[in-house]
C-alpha cells in the first residue's frame, strides 16, 4: 500500500464549555488508502473545514483517533500539506521564494531548493513568473503558487480546503484538470473539502458526504469513472451523471432536514 493512509475513528471536536459546548464534528469514522482521492461535501456549517483541520493537525480532537500510516497525529507534519482558499502565500516573497519557503525549513541546500522549486514552478505553468510577487499575480495564478509550495516539499498527503471555490469556472475548470494531472503524475493522497457537487464527482474516487451541523459521515460513494477522455466526454457519459445525481440526492436530504428544524 503506497504511504499516506489517512485512518479516522470515532472522531469529535466540541468547542466551548459548560451550556456554551457546541459539538461540530459528531463521530465521524473512515479511511483513505495511500494515493487514493477523496472529497468531502455537505451543507455550509457541517464541519468540513474542522474536520480538515484536525487531520492537519492544526485542531485537536475532542475524542478520537486520527493516524497517519498507522502514526497517530498529535500536531502538524511535514507528512501532510495544506492548501486554503485564500492563498496564505507571503505577500513580501517572490513566487519562487514562496515555493522554496518549505524546502528552507527543511534545511536542503541552496542549489537543490532552486532546482526543485523550479520543477513544481514549471509544473503548474509559473515560469517566467519566479521573481513576481503575488500582488503582481491573478487569483489563479496565486493558487498555483500555494500548490506548487504545497507540492515542493513533498508531502504524503494534500489537504485541499476549497482551493478553486473564489475563481470563476473556467479558471476553476482549468485548475481541476491541472491537479488531476498532477495526482496521476505524483500520486499523493488527496483529502478535498468543496461544496460543489459537480466538482467533488468529476476529481475524486470517493466523495463523503456530510450531514448537516454537527457534521456526521452519512455515506461514502465510490466514483467508478474513465478519466482518460476529455472533460465533456466525462461530465456527459451515464456513469458521471448518475453519481452527480446521487451525491445532490443525499446532499438535498440533509439541507432540505436543515429547513424544517
Amino acid at each position: 500500500m503506497p504511504d499516506g493512509h489517512v485512518t479516522v475513528s470515532n472522531l469529535v471536536k466540541t468547542y466551548g464549555s459548560g451550556s456554551e459546548r457546541t459539538k461540530a464534528i459528531d463521530d465521524v469514522s473512515f479511511e483513505v488508502d495511500g494515493g487514493e482521492f477523496l472529497s468531502v461535501v455537505g451543507p455550509s456549517g457541517c464541519g468540513k473545514s474542522t474536520l480538515l483541520y484536525l487531520i492537519a493537525g492544526f485542531l485537536e480532537p475532542t475524542s478520537g483517533k486520527i493516524a497517519v500510516d498507522g502514526t497517530p497525529v498529535d500536531g502538524p507534519g511535514t507528512d501532510r500539506g495544506v492548501v486554503f482558499q485564500d492563498y496564505a502565500l507571503f505577500p513580501w516573497r517572490t513566487v519562487m521564494q514562496n515555493v522554496t519557503y518549505g524546502l528552507e525549513e527543511q534545511d536542503m541546500p541552496d542549489e537543490e531548493q532552486q532546482a526543485t522549486a523550479q520543477r513544481f514552478i514549471d509544473m503548474m505553468g509559473l515560469d517566467g513568473f519566479e521573481d513576481k510577487y503575488p500582488k503582481e499575480l491573478s487569483g489563479g495564478m496565486k493558487q498555483r503558487v500555494a500548490l506548487a509550495r504545497t507540492l515542493a516539499y513533498d508531502p504524503q498527503i494534500l489537504l485541499m480546503d476549497e482551493p478553486f471555490g473564489a475563481l470563476d469556472q473556467p479558471l476553476r475548470e482549468a485548475l481541476q484538470d491541472n491537479l488531476l494531472d498532477i495526482w496521476r503524475d505524483i500520486g499523493k493522497t488527496i483529502i478535498f473539502i468543496t461544496h460543489d457537487v459537480e466538482e467533488s464527482v468529476y476529481l475524486s474516487e470517493k466523495v463523503m458526504i456530510m450531514t448537516q451541523h454537527p457534521g456526521k459521515k452519512k455515506a461514502v460513494l465510490d466514483i467508478d469513472i474513465d478519466r482518460t477522455r476529455d472533460r465533456e466526454a466525462i461530465i456527459t457519459s451515464d456513469e458521471y451523471v448518475e453519481r452527480r445525481n446521487e451525491v445532490w440526492r443525499l446532499l438535498h436530504e440533509e439541507t432540505e432536514q436543515s429547513q424544517h428544524l
